[in-house]
């Protein structure tokens, strides 16, 4: 008897899977490859027991006919379910809503409806389900005119606005959010379309065992909650800088972080973080202003307390390396306290959320969770539990007392976003350099 995919997949060990290089879908972060579309297929292959091979054709085109030709097993690359995709495809369960945004330069008239583009150079994907919401449109808007490029992907085209080098173009909501920090001139228009699902796609023959096996693993994340933890993972900070918090941080991270890189890369080191968490932490804490203080008595470049210093040994905690190594110390401490069977990243935020409000009342926090029923080792969970601690009917009955606990998830949402800018500014000066830890930070348009 001839064995199904499924069957063969297991067989061979291997999960072939289509994907795009975007911070939406699949890039490489600064340890291991990430990207919702990456986790999701990682975890997918994880419960086949296979390893996951992740591959990215050059075009759109390409991604489509290559999963039509079995090259792949699937597409994982936040494709949209369209009426034209599905007489090719099927798709598992959507996993995820967007909507399709006419995007602009924000020193450029705000265009009103798409009748309203005049001489503007409209550009989009080609293949993508923008040149088809397009191509519908136009059966009502006679003069709509575009330019489809198979070369390019939305998130290159939006960097081509940004650059003023062509009007506008289509994107998805979920990339102009996570692109909004690197692309700061960049704005949204209107929306063209409804809601919109995601989902993966497959192709459409009588063997139904892969495709129902992904059925089954959407339906128990999506009971489980792991979907909507994975999202807010990946979404959940994006909104936390505005324009204006954006430019002034690139701003003081170029003026004020080379005095102190090699102390943030040597800690950083000794301690196994990545610098660019210790700079994100140490810029919501003192702008990197090494004198800084505040009206509670934290000092330094790290913002430590006179207990924290104490106990760290810490004599003067405006001497710059002295904080940075001591606040990189005393972030590993508290990471070390969070229970084991938390994962990462959550177990990063907690420790981070730790570093502003104290271990204790985070634990509270973990508490208060488990009682509404959420997860106390998810931070999507706790994040909403924290806030309470504020709340005379909550904390009156924990053991720590009241807090401020709206501060640690500003604290924590503020340096991810943060973190996100630094890891995609900082790069390696030569990507072939046999030193990995020698960095600079790149100019991008804004």
């Amino acid at each position: 008897m001839t064995p199904s995919v499924l069957e063969r997949i297991q067989q061979d060990g291997e999960l072939v899977v289509y994907t795009r290089n975007s911070p939406a879908t699949y890039y490489e972060g600064p340890d291991a490859p990430t990207g919702l579309e990456y986790d999701l297929a990682k975890m997918f292959a994880n419960e086949l027991g296979v390893k996951l091979t992740m591959i990215i054709p050059e075009t759109l085109g390409d991604i489509l006919d290559g999963v039509e030709d079995g090259n792949a097993h699937f597409a994982a690359a936040g494709l949209t379910v369209t009426d034209e995709r599905k007489k090719r495809f099927r798709f598992a369960p959507a996993y995820q809503e967007i909507t399709e945004q006419l995007v602009y330069h924000a020193d450029h008239p705000k265009p009103k409806d798409l009748s309203n583009l005049g001489d503007g150079l409209l550009e989009v994907v080609a293949g993508s389900s923008h040149e088809e919401r397009l191509k519908y449109l136009k059966n009502v808007i006679k003069d709509l005119n575009w330019r489809s490029v198979s070369d390019l992907e939305s998130e290159d085209l939006m960097q081509l606005v940004a650059d003023e080098i062509i009007d506008y173009t289509i994107a998805d909501s979920n990339e102009v959010a996570l692109n909004k920090p690197f692309f700061l001139r960049l704005r949204v228009a209107f929306d063209i379309s409804e809601p919109q699902p995601l989902a993966w796609m497959f192709t459409k023959n009588e063997d139904n065992s892969l495709y129902d096996e992904a059925v089954k693993f959407f339906e128990k994340i999506k009971e489980n909650g792991e979907l909507t933890r994975m999202i807010e993972r990946a979404y959940g900070h994006v909104d936390t800088l505005n324009y204006v918090g954006t430019i002034v941080f690139r701003r003081h991270i170029t003026q004020r972080l080379p005095a102190y890189e090699a102390m943030f890369k040597k800690y950083a080191q000794e301690y196994g973080l990545d610098w660019r968490l210790l700079v994100a932490m140490s810029y919501q804490e003192s702008l990197l202003r090494a004198n800084a203080k505040s009206p509670t008595g934290v000092r330094g470049l790290m913002m430590l307390t006179r207990k924290t210093s104490k106990d760290l040994g810490i004599k003067n905690r405006l001497d710059p390396e002295s904080s940075i190594e001591g606040g990189a110390r005393y972030l590993t401490q508290l990471h070390k306290r969070i229970p084991k069977n938390i994962r990462e990243p959550d177990r990063t935020w907690m420790a981070l959320a730790s570093y502003n409000i104290g271990f204790y009342h985070v634990v509270d926090a973990r508490i208060i969770t488990k009682k509404r029923g959420l997860d106390p080792n998810k931070w999507i969970d706790v994040k909403t539990s924290l806030p309470l601690l504020a709340q005379r009917k909550w904390y009156k009955d924990t053991k720590y007392g009241y807090a401020r606990g709206w501060e640690p998830v500003r604290y924590v949402e503020n340096i991810r976003s943060y973190y996100d800018i630094l890891r995609r500014d900082i790069r390696p000066v030569n990507p072939v350099d046999p030193d990995p830890d020698i960095y600079k930070i790149l100019p991008r348009v804004l």
